[in-house]
């Protein structure tokens, strides 16, 4: 009988799910381990390791890239990565409810290459797959010079985890919903200005990392250079979205357009930003960009 107690404990207790804190811990765990698995590589395979089959990465000139022999390719022909080591050091993450989609963003360190890539950042959106966390999409800005803090930021969680949802429509209403969102935001943009439109729909807790050696936090931080404008010089639209089953944490990819280029310079350039929302019925707000 205390055999069979004992048991039935040890079942119970290795079958309760996971907390989104522990997701995210996983996650975390995983980024730090391809960093440390970089050491013994050079810096294109060291991040190559990380791709999933289907990686997107955004590239300046060449727009969106897709797959991992893609990606990288453009990685090994990439100033901000050719060197001698790399290293990075994530500083936030967070995971869906269904525990299957993450995101994390860091610092990024290049060794023997060109001092103006020595520092960089980095943002990642992953998905967890069965040999483990992959990149999905990934991007990487070298960054001037200045002091950063490598503490940990909260991490963004969900109230609760949730059973992942194989049921494809359901899927593609979410991804529909986020891809929708985009297009507003770049819509009312062009009537209310991006400071505007960037504040509107972004979350308190969001993320840029253009500007500045730190990533800007917050949408005062975000919005602090914008100008005042009452429309914006800019106007986007997603052309692949990529979502959780619960709803709850995505990714658009897309490409931004200049109504006045200048001359001599890009008229477009590719993007991707991540999204999160409380539940399926609350509206979605970029979380990092």
């Amino acid at each position: 009988m205390f055999l069979n107690s004992m048991l039935f404990a040890v079942a119970l207790f290795t079958t309760q799910p996971a907390t989104p804190q522990a997701v995210v811990d996983d996650l975390l765990d995983a980024d730090r381990s391809f960093s440390s698995a970089a050491a013994a590589t050079d810096p294109a395979s060291g991040l190559a390791a990380m791709l999933d089959a289907e990686a997107v990465m955004p590239v300046p000139g060449k727009g969106i890239v897709e797959g991992r022999d893609a990606v990288t390719a453009a990685l090994r022909a990439s100033l901000l990565v050719k060197g001698d080591k790399i290293a990075w050091t994530p500083v936030r993450g967070g995971v869906s409810a269904d525990g299957t989609h993450g995101f994390t963003f860091g610092y990024l360190t290049l060794e023997g290459g060109d001092p103006r890539a020595a520092a960089q950042k980095y943002l990642s959106y992953w998905i967890k797959r069965p040999a483990g966390w992959r990149e999905a999409v990934f991007k990487q800005v070298p960054r001037p010079a200045g002091e950063v803090a490598y503490d940990l930021l909260p991490p963004s969680l969900p109230a609760s985890l949730t059973a992942s949802v194989a049921d494809p429509t359901v899927i593609a209403a979410h991804a529909h919903s986020l891809a929708e969102t985009e297009q507003a935001f770049s819509d009312e943009a062009q009537t209310i200005g991006l400071k505007a439109a960037f504040r509107k729909y972004g979350r308190p807790d969001a993320m840029n990392m253009y500007e500045g050696a730190a990533f800007a936090v917050g949408l005062d931080a975000i919005t602090a250079s914008f100008p005042a404008e009452t429309t914006s010089p800019l106007y986007w639209s997603a052309e692949k979205t990529l979502v959780a089953s619960s709803g709850d944490l995505g990714v658009n990819i897309g490409t931004i357009q200049q109504k006045e280029p200048e001359a001599g310079k890009p008229s477009s350039f590719p993007f991707f930003t991540i999204w999160r929302r409380e539940s399926p019925s609350d509206p979605w707000r970029y979380i990092a960009e």
